[in-house]
């Protein structure tokens, strides 16, 4: 009846796993805004080459600094912990498991790649950065790793959040950060948006943009991505490396993961080493289940389509092949700000396109009920972005009392909801909504993806 499985921090993974080794087909390639083949050195105005070489990397195993790995021992490795309350709250005979993503200083999963991001641009000799946040976990995060190594970070912070969650970008100021609404009088991206709607709630793809063109428009300073990219999804995998040890110290192992995704990298932190497992031919993880679970007012893997297309809202970012619901794409201003992305993960958009990962869509209000449950049942108050995740597994614990089946159920509580108490308020007085996006919508934005030729 163990509740926490523990390592110890010499137990923190020296490398980070590439999934990129184990694909059965290699990513597709990406293009520069023009449509032209991109090439490595045309990012190189915005991110350092040690970055660009992770970003392009075909090799399994990507060493972790040392530097690194030391600023990951404030909280990691992270527990790995048995919802037996939850299990008995349910009724079900299946075993849940939640990597509590929590425990990092700011409170997410975040920081496994800002530490890693700031640590390369200070190798390469940049001491100011740049960025976007929805939530406001990632800015944190930044922000965070910024301090601990010594240099700026500007965060443009998309403005339904930035209303929504201010103690976000309290800490963020905090820990030395500038913070700014996006979209903002600060960019050519963000007057461009509010000359069209001076009430724009923003969007993740706006932000990127603004953050983008500070970055090319400064020697001295780089962009950072808290999702999407490769090199971002790589760092992350120290989460599932970890778990995985974890399970091997109870004898146990997952039938089925479930991640929240916006961009793509909580499920790819969680989810790819298990998926390294299934690669292999490993007996344990041949019906391995991996499932990445999203907003339906947001169904960018459920409803987009599987194309290439701008990774931003003014088409500053090269053209990458992946689930979109168009780079233009405003999405509502649901209380779920990190999953608010018009794009997915060229690697998880291409997994779940070769049907090697899956993708379902829940409303808000189950997402709230769901964290609600959970919070009564382990006290721990989660994130809405880790909530959809927990939303999915208890349908599949149900799915398990119904049927008898004695699953092993594994989620990522990428983390908790301390700075999202106003939306915990307007759920319990009945003032959020669902919103399913309407289909025309998204057939409109569609019909606006750039060509580029296939």
């Amino acid at each position: 009846m163990q509740t926490k499985i523990l390592l110890e921090e010499n137990d923190i993974p020296t490398h980070w796993y590439n999934v990129v080794a184990d694909m059965p087909s290699p990513p597709y390639p990406s293009f520069g805004p023009d449509g032209k083949p991109l090439k490595p050195e045309m990012m190189l105005a915005i991110f350092p080459g040690n970055l660009l070489e992770q970003e392009a990397s075909r090799e399994r195993w990507v060493p972790i600094p040392e530097a690194v790995r030391e600023i990951y021992r404030i909280w990691r490795p992270s527990p790995l912990v048995r919802a037996h309350r939850l299990e008995r709250m349910l009724g079900t005979p299946a075993k849940i498991y939640f990597k509590n993503e929590s425990v990092s200083p700011a409170g997410s999963h975040k920081p496994n790649s800002a530490v890693a991001q700031a640590y390369f641009n200070k190798m390469a000799g940049f001491n100011r950065l740049t960025t976007e946040t929805g939530a406001g976990q990632w800015g944190s995060a930044l922000s965070m790793a910024a301090e601990m190594l010594g240099m700026e970070a500007r965060v443009f912070m998309v403005r339904v959040s930035y209303d929504q969650k201010p103690f976000r970008r309290s800490m963020m100021k905090t820990w030395g950060a500038e913070v700014f609404a996006s979209p903002s009088e600060l960019t050519q991206a963000g007057r461009a948006v509010l000359a069209k709607d001076p009430n724009s709630p923003g969007s993740l793809g706006i932000a990127i943009s603004e953050a983008v063109e500070e970055a090319a428009s400064r020697k001295d300073t780089n962009y950072t991505l808290g999702s999407v990219l490769n090199h971002v999804l790589l760092h992350q995998t120290v989460i599932g490396l970890e778990a995985r040890k974890q399970f091997e110290k109870v004898g146990d192992y997952p039938d089925v993961i479930f991640a929240p995704c916006g961009g793509g990298c909580n499920l790819a932190g969680l989810s790819f080493p298990f998926f390294a497992d299934k690669a292999a031919g490993d007996k344990r993880a041949r019906n391995l289940r991996i499932v990445a679970v999203e907003p339906s007012s947001c169904p960018t893997l459920t409803k987009g389509v599987f194309a290439y297309d701008f990774g931003d809202a003014s088409g500053y970012t090269p053209l990458m092949k992946m689930y979109t619901l168009g780079h233009d794409f405003m999405p509502p201003g649901i209380h779920a700000g990190g999953l608010r992305y018009h794009g997915a993960a060229p690697l998880v958009s291409q997994l779940v396109h070769e049907k090697l990962l899956e993708a379902v869509a829940v409303p808000q209000l189950a997402t709230f009920e769901a964290g609600v449950m959970f919070a009564r049942a382990e006290g721990i108050i989660p994130a809405p972005e880790s909530s959809h995740a927990i939303r999915a597994c208890i349908e599949e614990a149900l799915r398990c009392k119904e049927t008898g089946e004695p699953k092993t159920l594994l989620f990522n509580l990428s983390g908790h909801g301390h700075f999202d108490m106003a939306s915990y308020d307007k759920y319990f007085a009945g003032a959020l909504e669902d919103y399913e996006y309407p289909e025309s919508a998204i057939h409109e934005a569609l019909q606006r993806l750039p060509k580029v030729p296939e």
